[in-house]
């Protein structure tokens, strides 16, 4: 996919926490509690990232009711998107410095 998400601040924090741990999944909560983003600010940002195919996502296996709780979506980056964050690195790095996860 040829197709750029908007990378604002808050969607950056996104992709710095997922590449900061590229081999993990880590879930919606987890990103949220990470990148301290309200879900109403955080799920469009991973909905929108899943869309132009920089993230995957999957559910957690089990049925809620035998877990006790909801079931959680869990998000890597895929590797066109990890490509695609390299090259906004690189773009950014001159203005802004080294970014933490790079």
């Amino acid at each position: 996919m040829d197709q750029q998400p908007r990378l604002s601040a808050q969607t950056l924090k996104v992709l710095g926490t997922l590449m900061s741990c590229p081999s993990a999944e880590l879930s919606g909560a987890e990103i949220g509690k990470r990148t301290k983003l309200a879900s109403g600010t955080l799920y469009p940002i991973l909905f929108r990232l899943e869309g132009v195919g920089w993230l995957q996502s999957r559910w957690e296996a089990g049925n809620p009711a035998v877990l006790g709780r909801p079931r959680r979506r869990f998000y890597r980056v895929t590797a066109e998107g990890e490509k695609n964050v390299q090259e906004v690195v690189r773009e950014l790095t001159p203005a802004m410095g080294r970014l933490a996860w790079n």
